[in-house]
């Protein structure tokens, strides 16, 4: 290796890069494609579901129990206006007379002219309900109204005592969920970033209301560590507390962990003191009753609640970002991502040096497939063509079966950052890959 990785990736080389090699695709895009849908190729599933894996494994903690469930997509109406969605989820937006673009009226300089036509004629600004509505029923005279959700919490919030009861768990104790939300977002943009359809990761911690603030402390600090742990640039990292004038209508306290995008400063995930809102909210619409009841002090409270949320798909761009590099390599240049291995889609590439060592070396590679899922076996093109189709997936290791391999029982393995190269022993490559692709516990 010649000169020292760079990171210079834009959003328009990696949107092309996810799509050469098949990590993300345009929805539909044989259509002329679907603005803010995206389809997800084999790679973009791998690497999602070792993000999901991951988050999954970092709710453990000291705390109290945390338990999973999947809600439904779809929600009744009367659901929506229990938790403040109906009236209060709205983005401003406003329109150019002249060529009927649309815009969020935040993000614009309304004394200025339009940037899609260069003219001057705004409407007044709008509040714009970002819920998507459907029709529930047969017909849509008959049937009744429902929204597809805009976030995967009412699900929890309303399923509480039912999660409460059947899975015996006492407070303080944690609801998570992984789903589909859906936005009819007016304008988004930046790939994945900002999507309609997207996927979040999210809990919803239970606690007395006393111990809220001790609990809001410790979740954002826990919720940074996760992040370290996927090998995020720690110096592209931070937490940022909310203020005032930005706090959602049911929080008391809301800090994001925010990532440095080349187009600044963005939100990762956000974690909120929701306080008792939610559950009172239910509780007065439905008729139900979603207190507790303590038996030290035998008096009934609603729990207040800490809300730790991610989507899923803004942390996989984070994580393209943030892994991609570029140096040069015997002249070269090379691009590869730098994942951690234990987050790679693909952990290792197998290669037979020739064509005439193909089956002792695909011998190893079903050996090593049958203990390690997710592997490559290649035999097209030269070893250094082979070597850079891993690097632009962000393979680890390639493992390289030569033609000292049989009389030493050895293959050379190559790491992906550093390039450097070195013999293992071949009854060695398990037990090698095991360590490595270790989650990072630091």
């Amino acid at each position: 290796m010649e000169t020292s990785p760079k990171n210079p990736v834009s959003l328009d080389i990696l949107t092309a890069l996810c799509k050469r090699r098949g990590f993300i695709f345009q929805s539909a895009e044989i259509y002329g494609g679907l603005n803010g849908f995206y389809d997800f190729g084999h790679l973009g599933v791998l690497l999602k579901n070792n993000l999901r894996q991951a988050w999954i494994r970092s709710l453990d903690n000291e705390k109290g129990e945390i338990v999973l469930m999947e809600g439904a997509l779809i929600g009744p109406e009367a659901m929506w206006i229990a938790s403040g969605h109906v009236e209060n989820f709205h983005d401003p937006m406003v329109d150019c007379m002249e060529c009927k673009h649309r815009f969020r009226a935040d993000q614009i300089n309304l004394d200025k002219a339009c940037s899609n036509c260069g003219k001057k004629n705004w409407t007044e600004v709008r509040n714009f309900n970002m819920m998507l509505k459907t029709t529930i029923g047969a017909s849509e005279s008959s049937g009744s109204t429902g929204y597809l959700r805009p976030e995967t919490a009412q699900a929890i919030f309303v399923n509480f005592k039912n999660v409460l009861s059947t899975a015996r768990v006492k407070i303080p104790f944690g609801i998570a969920q992984i789903g589909k939300s859906f936005r009819n977002e007016i304008t988004p943009r930046q790939f994945l970033f900002r999507m309609r359809e997207f996927e979040q990761m999210e809990i919803e911690w239970f606690c007395k209301p006393q111990d809220a603030k001790e609990m809001f402390e410790f979740w954002r600090k826990k919720r940074l560590e996760f992040y370290y742990s996927l090998g995020i640039s720690q110096d592209k990292l931070r937490l940022r507390s909310h203020e005032k004038d930005e706090l959602s209508h049911y929080s008391s306290g809301t800090d994001d962990v925010e990532y440095n995008f080349p187009f600044g400063w963005k939100e990762l995930e956000g974690i909120a003191h929701r306080k008792n809102f939610d559950l009172t909210q239910h509780s007065k619409h439905s008729g139900k009753d979603l207190s507790v009841f303590d038996e030290s002090t035998k008096t009934s409270y609603v729990p207040d609640v800490v809300e730790c949320s991610v989507g899923s798909d803004r942390l996989l761009l984070t994580l393209l970002f943030d892994s991609y590099r570029e140096d040069t390599v015997e002249g070269e240049t090379r691009n590869y991502f730098a994942f951690a291995p234990h987050v790679a889609p693909i952990k290792a590439g197998f290669f037979p040096l020739s064509k005439q060592l193909e089956e002792p070396m695909h011998k190893i590679y079903q050996n090593v497939r049958a203990v390690i899922p997710h592997v490559q076996f290649d035999l097209s093109g030269s070893i250094g063509k082979r070597y850079r189709r891993q690097d632009e997936i962000g393979t680890p290791f390639c493992f390289t079966y030569d033609f000292e391999s049989e009389a030493t029982q050895t293959v050379t393995v190559r790491e992906r950052d550093t390039t450097r190269q070195h013999r293992i022993a071949i009854d060695q490559i398990i037990p090698f890959l095991q360590k490595a692709l270790q989650p990072n516990t630091n």
